[in-house]
């Protein structure tokens, strides 16, 4: 089993996928009422944009903390391969 992490990220991660969750709710009783094809293109992107920032914001947080745990104290030209992979991360 794996071990917990929990970072101070968390909570609003699960607070944005909880948003997400009731936006792709209202998607399906969108497409069930029969509204329009733009009226839920809108929405599914709410939900996609949700998720997506969730995920980045969940990948960001482990690349700013977990990696630094395993890497420890490095010298600085290493430090700066490090740091530049985590800067380049943002624009996945």
């Amino acid at each position: 089993m794996s071990e917990s992490h929990l970072h101070a990220t968390h909570p609003a991660i699960v607070k944005r996928l909880k948003r997400a969750d009731g936006h792709l709710r209202k998607v399906i009783e969108m497409i069930e009422a029969g509204r329009s094809c733009l009226d839920i293109a809108q929405q599914l992107q709410a939900v996609e944009s949700a998720i997506g920032q969730a995920k980045k914001t969940l990948i960001q947080d482990h690349l700013d903390h977990c990696l630094d745990e395993v890497v420890g104290p490095l010298p600085h030209k290493q430090r700066e391969v490090v740091d530049a992979f985590k800067a380049i991360a943002k624009y996945l």
